[in-house]
């Protein structure tokens, strides 16, 4: 083994061990997966600011952003209940800058980017004709993926690929591989998929978040029914391919559902 391969494999361990962590608390779902974070919050926060207002440009742009005034107190009224609840997993985004938009679109969609930036597209609040159980259910999810930093561990994940084809590079005397993954940041926001472990602990974390803020957790198993029942001619979404299949997902749902029961029931009560 050479000595630049050496000192490149041992700078790729050291800074794996160092950067796997957890970024909330387990909450009653245990959503406490270790995690590789390799580029820093700050870098992320900054391209989610970028990203969003680019989003919230072009929306304005084409007079599609916050067109129905009842339809946008809604969304926000459902997003402030939500809120409050993130402290169980972390309270640090108690402090993020949460903003609340939602876009005229055919698109069946809605996300939350790091720092709290949500966005909500009328065509999946108008074609599965979501209740508010429902629509909290969807919101939880995407601000889950905030919570967890899920963009922030694809960018590491990118970044850990394109250092080890470095190392290969290295070794054939090829150079480096392309630019810098963190200096594409804002686009991969928006075009990374969510792996389905990515998936699986935003649904879990969604139904605990509804169910602290007085919403009926099962409404995520109507929502995924509702779902399944699309088919690509009426609109099914693309990244429903990422998902765990729909049997699969309603069974887990059916069973955090259950666990966080007793949270919403308390809500109900206070």
């Amino acid at each position: 083994m050479s000595t630049l391969f050496k000192t490149l494999f041992i700078t790729l361990i050291a800074a794996t061990l160092v950067s796997c962590t957890s970024t909330t608390k387990k909450g009653a779902v245990g959503a406490d997966r270790r995690q590789l974070l390799l580029v820093s919050e700050a870098e992320v926060a900054d391209m989610a600011r970028t990203a969003y207002a680019t989003v919230l440009t072009d929306a304005k742009e084409a007079g599609t952003l916050n067109t129905n005034t009842r339809q946008l107190e809604r969304v926000r009224s459902i997003a402030a209940k939500l809120i409050p609840q993130i402290k169980i997993f972390r309270a640090d985004a108690l402090k993020w800058q949460w903003e609340t938009n939602v876009i005229d679109s055919e698109e069946l969609n809605a996300w939350c980017m790091h720092g709290g930036k949500i966005a909500v597209y009328t065509g999946i609040i108008e074609k599965l004709k979501l209740t508010d159980d429902e629509l909290a259910a969807i919101i939880g999810h995407e601000m889950a993926h905030a919570l967890r930093e899920h963009s922030r561990e694809q960018i590491s994940q990118e970044m850990a690929t394109t250092f080890t084809l470095n190392i290969g590079s290295a070794l054939l005397g090829l150079g480096t591989v392309g630019a810098t993954v963190a200096q594409t940041g804002s686009d991969l926001m928006l075009k990374l998929p969510n792996s389905r472990t990515h998936e699986t602990e935003a649904d879990r974390i969604g139904v605990e978040l509804a169910a602290r803020a007085g919403f009926d957790p099962r409404a995520a198993i109507s929502l995924w029914k509702k779902m399944g029942a699309l088919s690509p001619s009426k609109g099914q979404p693309s990244w429903l391919s990422t998902h765990p299949s729909g049997k699969q997902r309603i069974a887990d749902l059916e069973i955090y559902a259950a666990r966080v029961a007793p949270l919403y029931k308390s809500a109900l009560a206070n």
